[in-house]
């Protein structure tokens, strides 16, 4: 029997992830059809639990909202929603409008959707997602965004053989997602392919056209938006392909490879690409060599994050820093369905699956796991899994407090850095992740 709780949870609801991908779609005005404190709430979140990125256009608390109450709950919500989309009209300056429902009017039936189709025109588009909260986490509210675009966002175009859209990082979520998807975007340009992303500065309304002349859809996950991807293909005939989240060269090298051969080009464009990245990437370094190899950074590891983070932090620790990832925690609430569908994401593309692989949700749960792996680190004649290191979110400082570890921000929620253009995708990403944890092993000389 499933838990009522998640005790300390790293995610919101469906809603929030909603907002957080809907919102974070330059000139997009998302619409919440939902609860009074919904928007509010999740300001405050994202503020505290994704790096400060918490404004925009539409997000933090200038996000249109229904605010349903009583007599809404008893007759409906539909005239109220009408009247906040109307409005937002008048007050919002957007090329895409975007309703999200919340848990209230999906329980007394609100057909958001047919409204939203009903006030939609060409030049003021609106679109639904069904994002209750009760539906799932945020990256189902990802998720859906993504679908939605699909469904009704997205015309097929004549394609561009040339055109890769990108999915599988989802804003504010993921705290790196402005520079994972730049990282990204240049990994492809190694390869003379162009990036489609509609998030972050620079994309929008135009990118979102552009999704339907795509040749390929590039999804850097085994979940997060595989099933929108299935609706790119069905509907626009854009097939789709999996490739490693590309933290560090060698996860490069496998991403590079697999979306080569999705482009059909040749295999000996993609060795001079992958050859002439790395060794500028290795070239970048060589200064910290001896200091990987002789001294006192190298560290037995636990990793801690979501089914994109951790399997990719874990590779990257091992085949990168050559530290020991001892253990490795993913922290979604994943079914046996979940699991089975990363492990096969893994051996698609090459990446190496955990060791010592724990599904936790629970902080409790998490704090035995480790306690377990260095139970003897302590005692004489054992294998001392000193010193260690603990990759994880602000809420695992305490982990690594009481393992005596350094500790890393690296995954959601993080409320102790800032972050703005940082990411650890691409080569020079990974020299970015190299000079973070070799900086946090050596930060209190």
């Amino acid at each position: 029997m499933k838990r009522p709780f998640v005790e300390r949870p790293r995610w919101s609801c469906a809603l929030g992830g909603a907002l957080s991908a809907a919102g974070n779609i330059p000139r997009t005005v998302p619409v919440l059809h939902a609860g009074p404190g919904c928007a509010g709430n999740f300001a405050w979140t994202a503020s505290g639990s994704s790096a400060l990125q918490v404004t925009g256009q539409c997000l933090a608390l200038s996000v249109p909202s229904s605010n349903l109450q009583e007599s809404e709950v008893v007759f409906g919500g539909l005239d109220r929603l009408r009247e906040e989309i109307l409005e937002s009209f008048e007050i919002m300056d957007g090329d895409l409008y975007f309703v999200l429902t919340g848990c209230l009017p999906e329980v007394i039936g609100d057909d958001a959707a047919q409204l939203a189709e009903e006030l939609s025109t060409r030049e003021r588009p609106v679109l639904h997602a069904s994002t209750p909260g009760f539906l799932g986490d945020s990256y189902l509210g990802y998720g859906e965004v993504l679908r939605a675009l699909a469904e009704k966002g997205v015309r097929r175009r004549r394609t561009r053989k040339d055109l890769a859209n990108v999915w599988g990082v989802p804003p504010g979520l993921d705290p790196f997602w402005r520079g994972n998807l730049e990282g990204i975007r240049e990994l492809l340009g190694l390869l003379g392919l162009e990036a489609n992303v509609i998030f972050g500065p620079g994309a929008g309304a135009d990118a979102v056209r552009k999704a339907g002349a795509a040749a390929v859809n590039v999804i850097v996950s085994g979940l997060y938006g595989t099933q929108a991807a299935g609706a790119f293909k069905a509907l626009h005939g854009i097939p789709f392909v999996e490739a490693p989240l590309p933290y560090g060269a060698a996860a490069s090298e496998r991403f590079l490879k697999i979306v080569g051969r999705a482009f059909r080009l040749s295999s000996s464009k993609v060795r001079r690409a992958v050859e002439a990245a790395g060794r500028a990437h290795y070239a970048a370094l060589e200064p910290l060599i001896d200091v990987l190899t002789d001294m006192e950074t190298q560290r037995h590891a636990a990793i801690i994050g979501d089914a994109n983070h951790a399997p990719a932090l874990a590779a990257f620790v091992q085949e990168e820093l050559g530290w020991s990832p001892e253990l490795t925690v993913i922290v979604n609430g994943l079914e046996e369905e979940g699991k089975q569908a990363l492990r096969a994401h893994w051996a698609r593309t090459g990446t190496p699956a955990p060791e010592n692989l724990v599904y936790a949700s629970d902080a409790s749960a998490i704090l035995e796991a480790a306690r377990a792996v260095w139970a003897d680190s302590d005692r004489p004649y054992r294998d001392p899994k000193r010193p260690a290191f603990v990759a994880g979110s602000s809420l695992d400082r305490a982990l690594a407090a009481e393992l005596g570890a350094a500790h890393l921000s690296v995954s959601y929620p993080v409320s102790n850095r800032a972050i703005l253009t940082r990411g650890y995708t691409g080569f020079s990403g990974g020299l970015a992740l190299a000079e973070d944890l070799v900086s946090a092993c050596i930060a209190g000389r």
